[in-house]
This record gives structure tokens, sequence and C-alpha cells, in this order.
């Protein structure tokens, strides 16, 4: 028999009560995931996944539930590939360091078959990799479960990321009317607000290290071809172009360059061999160095106040910390105009390539491309083969005389940038006079006259989130070492972040943020 009409109203109102309950349950449940996911870092995470705290789908899910509530307003992921990412947990992930935990590439470079890309251009939407890099096998087997890429400027030309396939600027979450930085843009602006704890970035001049003082981030540049670039590349920018991540915190960093440190079969050139891991570099005591530091730019030019008082900061922090600390004489003989201007050849005849290649032998259309990637083929037809070659022998040039002014001391100081991020708008990538834009008043150079500096020299370098200006706008400060230096330049890292811990300030932007009900 069924129940009567008047047990079955009877029964309407707890059943009613109950799923509301359960409703609440679950909301709650995703509430406090959320708040856990918010609070870890990668490494932080892999270790709930491997306890059993939690599972990678449910990281997953959470990382997509913050990405599609952020992402809006920031214009960060621009490549969704959660359906690639549910297929990696389903066939089962690498036991690697970061099992189990959201990652994102950045939409340039990165050759990976599961995750087309835009290169940042409208030349080349959706385009596919025939095979994986070995960065990305290096990723991958990291055990990171990668569900989108992030934007990026055109062909990677820019510190600021605004280019017209993604149908809007990508916006810094410390301030959406400023920029995250470039060419990793949309990877720093994703982590700073916390969709991921850590980042794919790529840097040429400056792509990881960028984006990381924009966005109150770690952006650690290793030394030249410490990592691998084949086998769709060769070398990137006559050797200036790396891999890189851009992470919350230094161990993060480590534990990824761990993972993806050594050269790729048939690479031209490689590092100088490490005694040991980045991860173990972090825990050895600092021994006190020789640090000089700089508040001009390296020709001498003046730089914001914000940035000095970044220096200035840091300065007073490494001389309680039993260094050594100078002001840096800049000697007439650097000439890091020259670089510079070599730079920029070398730059635009890169961008011209990438092009050209895109085109497959049909014309180039005004409308296809930004104003700087338009200006930059047009100047790159006036360099002929021996301006070429010409630049990139200034371009080793100047990393010798690098090299040689490194051996007075152990480690540089300046700011990372120029001036804090720049307001939205203010770095267009419309200017179509490439060397305008890149060296003229306001350009590029003005903008980050340091961190080119080291992609030239093959130095490691690193941007650190150690200042925030008056109007809470991160603002970082770049630590330089000798050619193959990289575990000494991450011992002096991991002794700041004890001694200047950055993680609660970083917290502060992501609880704002939080779409935590």
């Amino acid at each position: 028999m069924g129940l009567c009409l008047g047990a079955i109203k009877a029964f309407q109102v707890p059943l009613i009560a109950f799923n509301m309950t359960r409703d609440r349950i679950v909301a709650n449940k995703e509430d406090v995931m959320k708040q856990d996911y918010l609070k870890q870092d990668a490494t932080g995470l892999a270790a709930l996944v491997a306890t059993g705290q939690v599972s990678s789908t449910e990281l997953l899910d959470t990382a997509l539930d913050l990405s599609a509530a952020l992402n809006p307003s920031l214009n960060a992921v621009v490549v969704d590939g959660a359906a690639v990412a549910r297929r990696s947990i389903a066939e089962g992930l690498p036991e690697g360091p970061f099992h189990g935990v959201p990652f994102l590439i950045k939409d340039l470079g990165m050759a990976a078959v599961d995750f087309p890309t835009n290169n940042g251009s409208k030349l080349t939407p959706n385009m596919r990799w025939p095979v994986d890099s070995a960065m990305y096998e290096r990723v991958r087997e990291t055990g990171v479960v990668t569900f989108g890429r992030t934007a990026s400027p055109e062909f990677g030309v820019g510190p600021a990321t605004e280019a017209q396939v993604y149908g809007g600027p990508t916006r810094n979450p410390w301030n959406l009317d400023h920029t995250p930085g470039g060419s990793s843009g949309g990877s720093g602006a994703a982590v700073a607000a916390g969709i991921v704890p850590s980042a794919h970035g790529s840097d040429g001049g400056g792509s990881v290290r960028i984006p990381a003082s924009s966005c109150g981030l770690v952006g650690f540049k290793p030394t030249r071809a410490r990592l691998p670039s084949g086998p769709l590349s060769g070398e990137g920018w006559g050797g200036m172009a790396i891999d890189g991540f851009i992470t919350r915190s230094l161990r993060d960093s480590a534990a990824f360059l761990d993972a993806c440190t050594g050269m790729d079969l048939g690479a031209p050139y490689s590092a100088p061999p490490m005694s040991g891991t980045f991860q173990q570099a972090m825990q050895r005591d600092a021994k006190p160095l020789r640090i000089r530091y700089c508040t001009t730019t390296l020709a001498g030019e003046p730089i914001h106040p914000e940035c000095q008082e970044a220096v200035h900061k840091t300065v007073r922090l490494l001389e309680g910390l039993g260094h050594e600390l100078e002001e840096l004489r800049i000697p007439p003989s650097l000439m890091v105009e020259d670089m510079m201007h070599a730079w920029t050849k070398i730059v635009a005849c890169g961008t011209a390539l990438s092009v050209t290649k895109s085109l497959k032998g049909q014309p180039l259309v005004r409308s296809q491309v930004e104003g700087v990637t338009w200006g930059a083929v047009a100047y790159a037809r006036q360099v002929s083969g021996e301006d070429y070659l010409d630049a990139v022998n200034e371009v080793h040039a100047f990393g010798r005389r690098m090299a040689a002014l490194l051996t007075e001391f152990d480690v540089l100081v300046t700011a990372t940038l120029g001036e804090p991020p720049a307001p939205v708008g203010q770095l267009k990538p419309d200017n179509e006079d490439f060397w305008e834009y890149r060296n003229g008043p306001g350009g590029v150079f003005e903008y980050s006259p340091f961190c080119a500096v080291y992609n030239a020299s093959g130095q490691p370098a690193v941007s650190l989130p150690l200042h925030w200006s008056v109007d809470d706008l991160p603002v970082g400060v770049q630590l330089g070492m000798r050619f193959g230096a990289d575990e000494e330049l991450m011992t002096l890292c991991a002794q700041i972040e004890q001694a200047a811990p950055w993680y609660a300030k970083q917290q502060q932007l992501i609880s704002t943020l939080s779409p935590v009900n």
C-alpha cells in the first residue's frame, strides 16, 4: 500500500529540512576546503594529499571554483584544460613532490600536446604542439595537475600583459587598475590571487621576476641552461630566455627547480654543475657575504622613491644579518645601454621570426598583431645579418663585463623594477616604433632597467617580495650573483625569508579576495 496524502505531507517538512542541512554541510565542507587550500603553498597541499587529508580531485575542484570566481576580474587563466586535468587524475598522477597539486602553465612556450596555445597572439589561436617539451615532461613528473594556461603579451614582448587575443588586459589582484607585469603576467596574477600556489613562467628579459615583483611573489631565474629548452628550441633570444616558476614560497621554487634541473638531450651548452640541490641549499647557514647595492639604474639614472626605499630596507635587513654592505660604484666600462640596444635588436628579430613562422607564407595584415609586434617586424627588417651577429656579440661581451664585476663582491642588490606596478595602459603594446617602445622615455627599459642584465649575462637572479608601497602595491627587490652560484643565492634567499617572511602579507590579499561563504 502506498502512503496516504496526509502521511506524504507529514514527511515533506523534515525532508526539506534534511536537504537544507545536507546542503549547508556540503557548503561548509567546501568552505573549509577552500580556506585550507588558500593557506597552503604547493608543498603544503602536496603533504595534505600524501597524508590522505584531501584528494587531488578535491583540490582541482577548489582551484576551478576559485578560478571561476576570481578570473573574470583578472583575465589571468585563458586556456581551459579542466578535462585534461581530470583525465590525468583518472589515469594516475606521477608520485612526484607536488602530487595532486593544481598548476597552471604560461600561454607561451612550454610545448605540451594536451594544452593548445595562443602565444598571446591572434596569429596562432589554439595552436597545437607536435611533442611535449622536456620542461613540460619534467613539470608533469612532479605530479602537478595542470588545468590551463595563463595570459602572456603577444610572443612574450613587454613587461605588461595586455594582449588583444584575450579580450582585454590582465589585471593585478593587488589593484585591478595596475598590471601584474609580463610576460608571465597571467601566472603572477593567478598565484597572487590564490587560484594556484605556484605557476610556470618564462624569463627572457625579466618575465618571471617582473610579475613576481608586481604581484608580491618569488621569482627565481637560475643560471643560463640550468633548465632544459628542447626539443623544439635550441635557445631563446640568443640564449637569454629560460623557463622558471612564480611561487608564493621559496621552498616551492626550490622544489620545482630541483625537479627540472639538468640539460636536455642535445643542448648546445650546460650550466656549471651544482654540489647539491636547491632544497639542500635552503637548509645551509648563510655565510657573511660582500654585498653591493644600487639605488639608481646601472646606468646611473634615478628610479622611483618606493623602489629606492625597497633597496634601503633590504640593506638594513642584510646588515642586521651580518653581511658587509656597500653602495656600488658603477664602473663606466659596464655600458648597460649598449647591451640594452643590442637586446632590442635580438628581441625584434626573434619576434619577427615567430610572426613569419606563424604566417606560413601568407602576408602580415596590420590588424592581426599588436602595434609593438608590427613595429618589431618592421624594425627587424632593417637589421642585417651583420647587425644581428654584432648584437649577439655585444650581449656576450656584456656578460663578461658583468662576470668581472661580480669578482669584486658576492651579491648585487637592486630594485627589481624602476617603479611600482604600472597602471594598466601605461605600457600598452600599441606603439609601432619598436625602438622607442623599448628605449624611449617612459619605455620598457626605463620601467625595467635591471632584469635584462641577468638574461644577457646568464647569471642567477631572484626577485623577493620585501616591500609594499604606501598605496599597498608590491615592490620587489632583486638579488644577483655570479654565473653558476644558484645554490649560494638560494641559501641567502632562505635566510632573508626567515628574517623577513612575506606569507602574512600575501595572505592579507588572499583573504580579502577569497570567495568563501
